[in-house]
């Protein structure tokens, strides 16, 4: 009779789930393990750190990693990495497919440092080849420690569960005063209207959030509204802090 497969010992697909587990009968991982996980976790930081110390202004861009190359969000994506490219910025993306490679590949079209932030997956995510530099990561907090310590902004086009993932911790970190206010663009009022019609009947009419949460969110519909944006913003940032 062959084994019963519920009742074999589980092991991590990835050193996330290898972290958070947790310890039980099932789960053949102890305290013991943790100074490997430690030093994993710091060399991933020391490694970001030490790729990235020499950006200076960047936009990071998220969004779905399933858009064809001929879907119009992917051409409007490549646009919008471009006009940030050719005013200044480098591009920081989670280095896969979609969204991903349009902004990457949108960057090197116009010599724009173009970075990506791979993240090792199960069902494996290939760096997209638009990159000028190229991370991988396990661990799925410190790569989101690079897209907002590098960026001066956050463009967040049409995307699924972790674009979601990624947009409200952009807000949350402004909210709570963790990062300073940068600009935070949302490509798309077609794509995105409903769910800001959604925030503002139910989390504001509800007194969940107050009305300068949502003011965070700005829609945009073209390169030129986002640049725009990112340059205004930017501009106000910096002087109020030369106060």
């Amino acid at each position: 009779m062959a084994d019963d497969e519920s009742k074999l010992p589980r092991f991590a697909a990835t050193f996330d789930e290898d972290l958070l587990l947790g310890v039980g009968e099932d789960v053949p991982l102890t305290a013991e393990d943790d100074p490997r996980r430690i030093a994993s976790i710091a060399a991933e930081f020391k490694m970001g750190f030490e790729a990235l110390s020499g950006v200076r202004r960047a936009v990071s861009i998220f969004g779905s990693a399933r858009t064809p190359p001929t879907d119009p969000d992917y051409i409007r994506a490549r646009a919008v990495a471009a006009e940030l490219g050719r005013n200044g910025y480098s591009v920081i993306t989670g280095g896969g497919p979609g969204m991903m490679e349009a902004a990457n590949r949108g960057a090197q079209d116009v010599g724009a440092t173009s970075i990506g932030c791979n993240i090792k997956l199960p069902r494996e995510q290939k760096p997209n080849a638009y990159q000028d530099i190229s991370l991988t990561f396990e661990h799925f907090y410190a790569r989101k420690v690079m897209f907002v310590r590098y960026a001066q902004a956050f463009v967040i086009m049409p995307g699924g569960f972790g674009t979601l993932d990624e947009l409200f911790e952009a807000l949350t970190l402004s909210q709570t005063g963790t990062i300073k206010h940068y600009p935070v663009a949302l490509v798309g009022q077609e794509f995105w209207g409903g769910m800001i019609d959604w925030l503002r009947e139910r989390m504001l009419g509800n007194g969940n959030i107050g009305e300068a949460d949502l003011s965070m969110i700005n829609v945009c519909e073209t390169p030129e509204d986002v640049l725009e944006l990112v340059k205004s913003e930017s501009q106000m940032l910096r002087s109020l802090t030369a106060w």
